[in-house]
């Protein structure tokens, strides 16, 4: 077996991971944390655990497509080449535009944005980072002159104090939440969540702060005048190292909006704690004042002193493997490269270095202002590499309209039937985990090596290859003439020379000249240190900017009296191209639910388990219902992951507005104006089968992976024609009028299940786990197929908390019983918790749920 280390492929903690490649050729993987990497240091969440289960070939993109037809590659670069050559000599360089993504390879987003920016002459390339990080970079630059986030992961091993402010860390961050459990262990670290909803990382905290949607500035506002009164800015600091407008401490101190014992509490746990880190990510940053929360957490740590000290700074945490390596090369539309902007010397300065023939003018157009050029047939040519906008973006509907608009779509990706490739007319194959090789950057700077763990399979590409094929064609072949990977990182390090030259921090020159052998073997790096604006901030005065900011003001809407927000699950990634092919992730949360308290089900007559549309002025979508009082009253959350591949219902992306942040240019995904209304499905039923396809004309089905084959949830009105859902072979079947029930098993010739479905109208459906366990086999008899159960009954283990370890609420609850009281007891007696962390949030609500139980008094 050879072992192999490398880099997660999701989040941005950016986690060392080693694989083992199994001798024979199926691609078999075994995945485990790498103990030497800095980021986990061994550590891994239930994602990074499971990759070895996404890593096959199901649903892959292996050849170029031009015009729905397989062709080689010369013939699909020559029709790029010749599209976007006569789109640019009729429309201009600004009729093209590249969409890429934070799942890039740092090598491959310089490749697109040097192309873009340096030969095609226009601007407009930007990234999917746009939607989740974005606010938090105008904000660094605002306040820092630079994009640098001033933090490392040992600071939250070093604090007293760790703010998480929109952000659900136990699920979107696990190991970055298993540093924060180590520093409440060792140090006694104090933990404050700031979030609209309580959620799993909420019921953990020593405070929760229940803000309202958008109410972050006013609640750092009048914290911040707080410790003002209190005695507690640091003037010294401040005169050396800041600049602080005239008038910045006016009308500050206004009402914090949430709860006054609260904000009393949150006021004396900050007075109490210099040391304190705060963490913030999209709850904060998807807003369309996203960079005003960004600068109002920072104002906090500049008038306190709290920064560029260990355990204290502001700490943004980005959402991909590689959004901080697309920032750093230039990939988003409002910087030029390097983290410099189009002043006419850096324009000069990068177009000396790229030998540019037609150097870009100025900031091309942001993601949402992308997209409405597109719809409008400003451009013509657009590229999306390795995303899927037409989930993503918001108002994906209008999204839709626009790529069904554009004369030439181009989708280089992994996965041949995305939402997005769907609408392509020209596909082209690219490399996947596994069988890329390069660098990504995460969120503390560090810098660390993605390596091959399999040969490309069919055709594909790396994606700076395929960049690369294209500019030969339209001549540019000499700029792009890269021999591997780190021939490309090798000319991005040292073109890192321009900034550093202009009293930026970003300076990778030290590691310009590495050879081909000391790239393969690169270790983890941190560009800039520990403390990179430790001596001086990037401002032309050396010192950082403290910056006037408002609170939001959210006008009332009543025909939609609702507030929607978004978030995402904690197994699940982005829109499920990837974890979606895990039957373990696919446990946790099989189907999108809408979660909203019980005073809002109630007025609009839902139960827990049933139907309900979601519905705002951009769309509309279907969703199971959840009902808990984690969620505010007046405010409902849907998650982001679904999509038409996987669902006939629960896409959240049609709902959100196209209103952005006027700074930064990201969306506001977490406060829509919104309505309930119940559906009533006249049957419901759950199919299960070998192979993926799509039903047609119900009212609501998703799918989900199971480990021989898919898990299908169907709803609908009138008719249902269940055989028309089922492929061919031996039916088993029994039904009862009276009761609206009907099953069906269908075997094939040797006698294996190949689909078995299951409907009501009025009843109960069987548990879905031992049916789906029976697809491949031959063993069960007609009669427990259509019982939907074994002869032997099996044991009830509840819903699955633990997808590491397969262990359910019911044997918590029954270790709870024979005296496990915490949640290292559960895990000594079940395993639960003991590998990625992330359920452990979920198992200290059980047991104090089951202490809660043992001592109410018996009827």
């Amino acid at each position: 077996m050879d072992v192999i280390r490398t880099t997660c492929a999701y989040c941005g903690v950016g986690c060392g991971v080693t694989a083992g490649v199994v001798a024979g050729g199926d691609r078999g993987v075994s995945i485990s944390g790498d103990p030497k990497h800095p980021a986990n240091k061994g550590r891994l969440c239930s994602k990074g655990t499971h990759l070895g289960e996404t890593v096959g070939l199901e649903g892959r993109l292996l050849h170029p497509r031009v015009d729905g037809r397989r062709t080689d590659w010369d013939s699909a670069f020559d029709a790029l080449a010749d599209r976007m050559r006569a789109c640019i000599e009729e429309h201009g360089p600004d009729s093209v535009a590249f969409y890429v993504s934070g799942q890039l390879l740092t090598e491959d987003y310089y490749a697109a944005n040097k192309l873009m920016k340096g030969f095609v002459g226009s601007a407009n390339i930007d990234t999917n980072s746009r939607l989740c990080m974005a606010s938090a970079v105008a904000a660094y630059n605002r306040a820092f002159g630079e994009d640098v986030v001033p933090c490392s992961y040992e600071d939250l091993d070093a604090a007293d104090l760790i703010v998480l402010v929109g952000s659900n860390t136990a699920w979107c961050h696990p190991v970055v939440w298993q540093r924060i459990e180590k520093a409440r262990e060792r140090r006694a670290a104090k933990l404050v969540v700031i979030d609209p909803r309580r959620t799993e990382t909420a019921e953990q905290a020593d405070l929760h702060v229940a803000v309202a949607p958008d109410g972050d500035v006013a609640l750092f506002n009048a914290l911040l005048a707080r410790m003002a009164a209190m005695g507690l800015v640091d003037r010294a600091f401040m005169a050396a190292r800041v600049e602080c407008p005239a008038d910045f401490w006016d009308g500050l101190d206004g009402d914090p909006g949430v709860d006054p014992v609260v904000f009393e509490q949150l006021c004396t746990l900050v007075a109490a704690h210099p040391r304190m880190v705060t963490l913030f990510s999209q709850g904060a940053n998807q807003s369309v004042g996203g960079t005003d929360k960004g600068n109002a957490i920072i104002n906090l740590h500049l008038a306190t002193g709290r920064i560029n000290r260990i355990g204290a700074g502001p700490f943004s945490i980005t959402g991909q493997p590689n959004a901080m390596g697309g920032r750093e090369v230039g990939g988003l539309a409002n910087t030029l490269a390097c983290h410099m902007g189009f002043s006419e010397d850096e324009r000069a300065a990068a177009a000396a270095y790229w030998k540019a023939p037609k150097i870009c003018t100025g900031p091309g157009l942001k993601a949402v202002d992308l997209f409405r050029a597109v719809h409008a047939g400003k451009i013509k040519f657009l590229w999306v590499m390795a995303t899927n906008p037409a989930v993503s973006m918001p108002d994906s509907g209008f999204v839709r309209e626009a790529l069904e608009r554009c004369e030439t779509l181009v989708v280089s990706d992994v996965i041949a039937d995305t939402d997005t490739a769907r609408r392509a007319d020209i596909l082209l194959p690219a490399e996947a985990w596994g069988e890329k090789n390069g660098t990504v950057t995460n969120s503390e700077r560090c810098v660390s090596r993605q390596r091959r763990l399999f040969d490309s399979p069919g055709e594909a590409l790396a994606d700076w290859r395929i960049i690369a094929g294209l500019a030969a064609r339209m001549g540019w072949e000499s700029a792009f003439d890269w021999p591997n990977a780190a021939a490309v990182f090798r000319e991005y390090a040292a073109m890192t020379g321009l900034s550093a030259a202009r009293g930026l921090r970003l300076d990778l020159t030290a590691w310009a000249d590495l050879s081909d052998e000391e790239y393969d073997a690169l270790e983890p790096f941190q560009w800039g240190g520990e403390r990179p604006l430790a001596w001086r901030f990037s401002h032309p005065s050396g010192k950082a900017r403290m910056v006037r900011v408002a609170p939001a003001c959210t006008t009332p809407d009543a025909a939609f009296p609702l507030r929607l927000n978004t978030a995402r699950y904690r197994d699940q990634w982005h829109t499920m191209t990837r974890t979606g092919l895990s039957p373990t992730l696919s446990q946790h949360r099989p189907e999108p639910l809408v979660e909203v308290h019980p005073r809002d089900a109630a007025k609009e007559g839902l139960t827990d388990g049933s139907l309900a549309r979601v519905m705002t002025r951009q769309g509309d979508a279907v969703f199971r219902v959840r009902i808990g009082e984690g969620q505010r009253e007046g405010e409902i959350c849907v998650p982001m992951h679904w999509t038409d591949a996987m669902s006939g219902g629960g896409r959240a992306n049609r709902l959100p507005g196209q209103g952005v942040d006027p700074v930064s240019g990201q969306p506001g995904f977490k406060n829509s104006a919104a309505r309930l209304i119940a559906v009533r499905a006249d049957w419901q039923a759950f199919l299960v089968r070998e192979d993926v396809f799509t039903p047609e004309g119900l009212l609501y089905w998703t799918r989900a992976r199971v480990a021989t084959g898919w898990l299908y949830e169907l709803a609908g009105e009138g008719a249902v024609d269940l055989d028309a859902l089922l492929p061919e072979g031996e039916r088993l079947e029994v039904a009862d009028i009276v009761r609206g029930m009907r099953r069906i098993a269908v075997r094939g010739e040797d006698g294996r299940l190949l689909a078995a479905a299951y409907l009501t109208r009025s009843g109960t459906l069987p548990q879905r786990g031992w049916v789906a366990s029976q697809i491949g086999l031959d063993a069960a008899s007609a009669s427990e197929l259509l019982a939907g159960r074994p002869s032997t009954p099996l044991p009830d283990r509840g819903a699955i908390v633990c997808v590491c370890h397969g262990v359910g609420e019911k044997d918590i609850a029954e270790a709870a019983l024979q005296g496990a009281d915490s949640v290292a007891a559960i895990g000594a007696c079940t395993k639960a918790g003991t590998n990625c962390g992330s359920c452990r949030p979920a198992i200290a609500k059980l047991l104090q749920a089951c202490a809660t139980q043992a001592r109410e008094p018996a009827e």
